[in-house]
């Protein structure tokens, strides 16, 4: 298995796909997708245009779909939710299609989502991810961050840290030939200065800032507890997410 890493989709090579993406975005779209099936929702499809989303979206009863819609941090008018996972309850979602776009995390799966296996990960479900790679063994694997439209997000490095450090100490692979790129060593590095302090980390980023402005405590809060949910969506058709199996 060779682990590379991408902060942004725009990073990520644009003449081959890999074996099995993982597409991350902490605060708060993986988070909030992993929370969604983990409550019960029926499936997450994904869009990165709003509009596209509506005139899909709009095919389905209303009792059985969601929209959900954020830009900047904030719940889009009209949408039915934002992007919080604490929002996302049992009550709410059960049974039910999330259809969702966001600023930053729903660009990185669409990135991906030509790969023979695509997943989503987040802290919260960390584990799940890196269990699957242990048992499938892609031969490459990408790990990508959804940025901050476009630019790195140091935040984001450290989730993708997160998952290579675990990958790292399970596989009995050294470094030198589980890395394939710089920045599978230059993340899990930040992942073991911060691992410990996650949620102060997430404050002085510039994206936890704006979540605190946007009185959004709580969610930071949540998005970076490791390893709470045993849940990975997975792609079952192009931007389609569901649990394995």
């Amino acid at each position: 298995m060779k682990l590379f890493i991408y902060h942004t989709p725009e990073l990520t090579p644009t003449h081959t796909i890999p074996d099995c993406a993982i597409a991350v975005d902490v605060l708060r779209a993986t988070t909030t997708m992993a929370t969604v099936l983990a409550a019960g929702g029926e499936a997450i499809q994904v869009f990165s245009d709003l509009d596209t989303l509506q005139q899909v979206s709009a095919s389905w009863d209303v009792d059985k779909r969601l929209r959900a819609g954020e830009r900047g941090g904030a719940k889009v008018e009209g949408f039915d939710l934002g992007n919080s996972p604490l929002d996302c309850t049992e009550k709410l979602v059960k049974g039910r299609r999330l259809f969702i776009s966001t600023t930053n995390g729903t660009r990185a799966l669409q990135r991906v989502q030509s790969a023979s296996a695509v997943l989503a990960a987040a802290f919260v479900n960390r584990a799940a991810a890196v269990d699957y790679l242990l048992a499938k063994q892609p031969e490459t694997v990408w790990i990508v961050g959804s940025g901050w439209e476009g630019t790195y997000s140091w935040k984001i490095r450290l989730a993708l840290g997160a998952i290579a450090h675990s990958v790292l100490q399970q596989a009995n692979i050294p470094l030198e030939d589980l890395a394939g790129n710089d920045e599978v060593v230059g993340a899990i590095a930040l992942y073991e200065q911060w691992k410990n302090r996650l949620v102060e980390l997430f404050h002085q980023a510039s994206h936890g800032k704006r979540l605190l402005r946007l009185n959004c405590h709580e969610d930071i809060k949540y998005c970076a507890q490791v390893d709470i949910l045993d849940v990975l969506p997975i792609q079952h058709e192009p931007g389609v997410l569901k649990i394995l199996g």
